[in-house]
């Protein structure tokens, strides 16, 4: 074991870990933790672009409305009008670090970059690089902070627990290295960008998905946790049953994609108003609904009518992907299938990115900032990643305090479980949430899973509830506890709102919503 002392310590590698990095290291000594980079977390494979009020004809009043409607009465509206305000500032900054953003040819367009439309926004407000936002601006990033010399990037590290003090602050993390030895790196603050929980899930967007590690290193220091029971699925998310996950980006329907049913016929325009340009809960829940009703296991995509040079133009990332697994956009409809895309629930925190642990932040996906509410609008969370990582890097610049008291020991390590066991119980757990708890879910079916998780909890406690010296075993133990949380927090909300859909109580509650808010004790007490 080595144990070495930081100054701020980031873990996760994503847009909103490495925007933070940059924004404080002038201030402060950053350690960022960022595993295999080439292909954990999400950021990366976001293709629509960032949301902000950036036209003339826009107005931040408007996208703030659009938010709160998405967020289906859930959303805190001054976490909302904080993230929209900083919007702008935020894409001048990513400019300012040559993000290559695509023009707009047109000259008589109010603002110089192409700005696209996707659901649930009343306006073209959708800034974008080509149809791969999310690499364009983490590869920004990366190559910035790798330049920079106060921070310290760390590929080689992953975090499997938080380390406590009997004061109840953070004080670090503890890691295993690539040959399983373990690390403890003591850190005056810690921040968490570790991403969301998508992987509980068994289809996802993304080829490797985090399944809620940061969240449940937060709820074992008592941080809470909140609104867990509101995951995405993102409407169209390539169906390829033998291929990687490729996402289907909401801009394609923004430019004008329909979406066709057993018939061939458009669905949406029956459903609700804005068609396909309805919220994702509202789309995605059609296209289940479209798919169960006519023995579906896809619906389509279809964009031949936008032509081959436009849609050349505008998806090149896409027609690249499609064409290589025997797609031709231009001639054939697009088959697609919801998956799970972003947890809207997560570490609870305020608009400096502070939780309810001292010394320990969460920012990105594994926070839940109140911005989303019940339902994230589209390419809202490169912008909630950006707005928070900078407000919470004005207020570390700002903090210097330290904690002298005892650390809480931890537990000893066991041996790991076998690759097999660890495998089993992905396969299980994945297989439990996705019949279950995935787009809609029913008081029998969220109690089945209640009663699965806690046999499979069981099961694998012995191997799993101890730090074993092996990064896959504590991801998964983070992992099964996350899902009964879950659980947990779906079964509390006896409504259907956003993104939680239970046809038992189909309907608003006739109270006023409002977040639901668990603690680790209430898995520690079932």
């Amino acid at each position: 074991m080595t144990e070495s002392h930081h100054d701020v310590l980031i873990i996760g590698g994503g847009a909103a870990g490495l925007a933070l990095a940059l924004e404080i290291a002038d201030r402060r000594a950053v350690t960022l933790l960022q595993p295999t980079p080439d292909t954990r977390g999400a950021s990366r494979w976001a293709q629509g672009g960032i949301a902000a009020v950036l036209s003339p004809s826009d107005d931040v009043d408007d996208h703030v409305a659009d938010t709160l409607v998405a967020g289906d009465g859930l959303c805190d509206e001054a976490a909302v009008r904080f993230t929209v305000d900083q919007g702008p500032a935020a894409i001048a900054w990513l400019l300012s670090l040559g993000v290559p953003f695509t023009p707009d040819p047109d000259p008589s367009a109010g603002y110089p970059y192409h700005l696209t439309r996707e659901g649930g926004h009343g306006a073209r407000r959708i800034i974008h690089a080509d149809d791969a936002t999310g690499r364009a601006v983490i590869e920004t990033l990366e190559r910035h902070v790798g330049t920079h010399a106060n921070i310290t990037v760390r590929h080689d590290l992953s975090a499997i627990a938080l380390i406590a003090d009997t004061a109840g602050h953070c004080r670090g993390a503890r890691c295993l290295d690539e040959a399983s030895q373990l690390h403890v790196l003591m850190a005056r603050d810690t921040v968490l960008a570790t991403g969301g929980a998508s992987g509980l899930y068994r289809h996802t967007t993304s080829p490797h998905p985090a399944s809620g590690e940061g969240m449940m290193m937060a709820a074992e220091l008592g941080a809470e946790l909140m609104n867990l029971e509101f995951q995405q699925f993102h409407p169209t998310c390539l169906y390829d049953p033998q291929g990687a996950p490729f996402l289907i980006s909401e801009a394609v329907r923004g430019e004008g994609g329909y979406l066709l049913g057993a018939g061939g016929e458009r669905f949406m325009p029956n459903i609700d108003p804005r068609a396909e340009l309805a919220p994702r809960d509202i789309v995605a829940r059609a296209i289940d609904t479209e798919m169960q009703r006519n023995g579906l296991d896809h619906v389509w995509l279809d964009i031949r009518h936008l032509g081959e040079e436009a849609i050349r133009h505008h998806f090149p990332t896409i027609h690249a992907h499609c064409a290589s697994r025997g797609l031709d956009l231009a001639r054939t409809p697009i088959p697609v299938v919801p998956a799970a895309h972003y947890s809207c629930g997560g570490v609870s925190t305020d608009l400096s990115g502070a939780t309810t642990v001292p010394r320990l932040y969460a920012i990105g996906e594994v926070a839940c900032t109140g911005l989303h509410g019940a339902n994230r609008m589209a390419s809202n969370s490169l912008l909630e990643c950006l707005a928070f990582a900078r407000g919470c890097a004005r207020h570390l610049a700002e903090r210097h305090s330290d904690s002298t008291a005892p650390l809480i020991e931890h537990p000893q390590g066991t041996a790991p479980p076998s690759r097999e066991m660890i495998a089993e119980l992905g396969d299980a757990l994945r297989n439990v949430m996705s019949a279950r708890v995935a787009i809609v879910r029913s008081d029998a079916g969220l109690a089945e899973a209640a009663r699965r998780l806690a046999e499979l909890s069981e099961r694998y406690t012995a191997h799993l509830a101890r730090t074993a010296p092996d990064p896959d075993a504590a991801s998964l133990w983070h992992a099964l506890r996350l899902a009964r949380l879950t659980v947990a927090s779906a079964r509390m909300r006896r409504e259907s709102r956003g993104l939680h859909h239970n046809p038992d109580c189909p309907l608003h509650a006739d109270a006023a919503p409002s977040p639901s808010r668990i603690y680790l004790s209430a898995l520690e007490a079932s």
